[in-house]
C-alpha cells in the first residue's frame, strides 16, 4: 500500500528504490519464498529498483565488518533474478571498483551500492575511471569512525580518512610559508601528515627505524579478519611515490640530523603501558608486541589482561591459527552458519555456526 500510494503521488517518471531484506540472519526470520512474494508485490505496486539488504542489527552474524569477505552476499541478490524484472542492487562489503565490476560482469546484480568506501575516498570512482585505482584509499570496514560515531549522535567520519565530513574544518590549503619538514615515524599518523604536508607545498622527509612503513598497522594486519589493513599500507606506499615524499627506512634519525630541517614532527607511536602488578616481570608475562610483533612462543593456557581492542585482537590471533575466512565466501558462510541454499527461515543453517574451537584455553580479564 505504501509503495502504491507513493507512486500515485510522485507519478510515473519518479524513481522509487525499495530496500528489501533478503537474508534476515535471525531465528524465525523470513523465508526466501516470502522474500520473492514480497518482491513481486513491490514490483506490481510500482517500484523502479529493488535494493537487496542483508541482515538485521539483532543478527549475531557479521555482514559489514572487516572479517566479512568482499561481496560476500551478492549470491543472495542473484537468486532473486528471474523472479522479478526490476533492476537489482547488491550491497554489503563492496569497497573496490574491480570487485564491483566483477559482480556486474558475473550478472549477480544490475547495480552495486557503496557508502562507506566514499568516506574513505570520495574520488574512488574517478580514480578508477582514470586508471589510478592504485591511488584509492580503500575502506577497511572497521566502522570505528562512521557507524560508531553515528550511533552515539556524533558526526560521522572515517578511520583511514579523518577529513571525511570535516573537510571545511580541516581544509588542505597552500602553505603561506613553504618549509623543509622532517617527520619521524612512518606509522599511520606520520604517513597521513607527510602526504598532506606535501599537498600543501612543503618538502617532506619521512624517517622510520624499521624496514617498512606502517608502524603498528603491520601488527594489526596480522589479526585474522583484518587483512584489509594491507590496503591502507598499499595506498600510502603509492602516495609516497605520487607526492614525492623522501622516505628513509632503516634509519634512526639523530638530533644533529634534524637540525637541517625547518620543523620536526614526531609521530613515533605509542609504547604499551606496563601495569604495576606483582610478578609483571615474570618470564611468562608477555606484552601484545612480544606476541604479535616478535612472535614469542605462547603456551596452551593463556590469560589476557585487558578486554579492549588489542586484547581481543590478541585473543583472535592466538585462537585462530588457521586460514582466515575473510578471503573465502564459502568458508565464511559455513563458519557462521549461513544457509547458502536459502531453504531455511532467516537463512540460518540448521547445523549452526561451525567456528573452529581454539587450540588454546584463553581467559580474558578486565578490571
Amino acid at each position: 500500500e505504501v509503495v502504491r500510494a507513493v507512486r500515485e503521488r510522485v507519478g510515473n517518471d519518479f524513481i522509487i528504490i525499495y530496500r528489501l531484506s533478503m537474508l534476515d540472519l535471525v531465528e524465525d526470520g523470513g523465508t526466501f519464498a516470502e522474500t520473492v512474494e514480497l518482491a513481486q508485490a513491490i514490483e506490481a505496486a510500482g517500484a523502479t529498483i529493488i535494493n537487496t539488504g542483508i541482515g538485521w542489527h539483532e543478527a549475531r552474524i557479521p555482514t559489514i565488518a572487516t572479517p566479512v569477505p568482499r561481496g560476500a552476499f551478492t549470491w543472495v541478490t542473484r537468486k532473486l533474478k528471474g523472479h522479478v524484472s526490476l533492476p537489482l542492487v547488491t550491497t554489503n562489503r563492496i569497497n573496490d571498483p574491480q570487485v564491483a565490476d566483477d559482480i556486474l560482469s558475473r550478472g549477480d546484480a544490475d547495480m552495486v551500492s557503496m557508502a562507506r568506501p566514499f568516506l574513505a575516498d570520495a574520488e574512488l570512482l574517478s580514480k578508477a575511471q582514470s586508471g589510478r585505482a592504485d591511488e584509492i584509499n580503500t575502506c577497511i570496514g572497521c566502522n570505528q569512525a562512521c557507524l560508531d560515531q553515528i550511533f552515539v549522535g556524533k558526526v560521522t567520519s572515517c578511520l583511514v580518512n579523518p577529513r571525511a565530513c570535516h573537510e571545511t574544518k580541516m581544509p588542505i590549503l597552500p602553505a603561506v610559508q613553504k618549509k623543509n619538514l622532517a617527520v619521524v615515524g612512518a606509522g599511520p599518523a606520520g604517513l597521513a601528515f607527510a602526504i598532506n604536508a606535501v599537498a600543501r607545498g612543503h618538502q617532506v622527509t619521512l624517517f622510520d627505524a624499521h624496514s617498512e612503513i606502517g608502524g603498528q598497522f603491520n601488527i594489526a594486519k596480522q589479526i585474522p579478519g583484518k587483512e584489509e589493513f594491507y590496503e591502507t599500507l598499499r595506498y600510502y606506499h603509492r602516495m609516497i611515490e605520487v607526492t614525492g615524499v623522501t622516505l628513509k627506512l632503516n634509519h634512526t634519525v639523530t638530533a644533529d640530523q634534524l637540525q637541517a630541517f625547518d620543523e620536526t614532527i614526531l609521530a613515533s607511536g605509542i609504547v604499551p603501558r606496563v601495569p604495576p602488578i606483582d610478578g609483571i616481570d615474570h618470564p611468562k608475562v608477555l606484552s601484545y608486541l612480544d606476541v604479535l610483533r616478535d612472535k614469542a612462543p605462547v603456551g596452551n593456557k593463556v590469560a589476557i589482561i585487558g578486554c579492549g581492542g588489542i586484547g581481543f585482537d590478541t585473543a583472535m590471533y592466538l585462537s585462530q591459527p588457521g586460514e582466515s575466512t575473510s578471503q573465502n565466501i564459502a568458508g565464511f558462510c559455513n563458519e557462521w552458519g549461513i544457509d547458502s541454499s536459502l531453504q531455511q527461515a532467516g537463512g540460518l543453517s540448521p547445523q549452526g555456526m561451525q567456528i573452529p574451537r581454539s587450540p588454546r584455553q584463553i581467559v580474558m580479564l578486565q578490571r
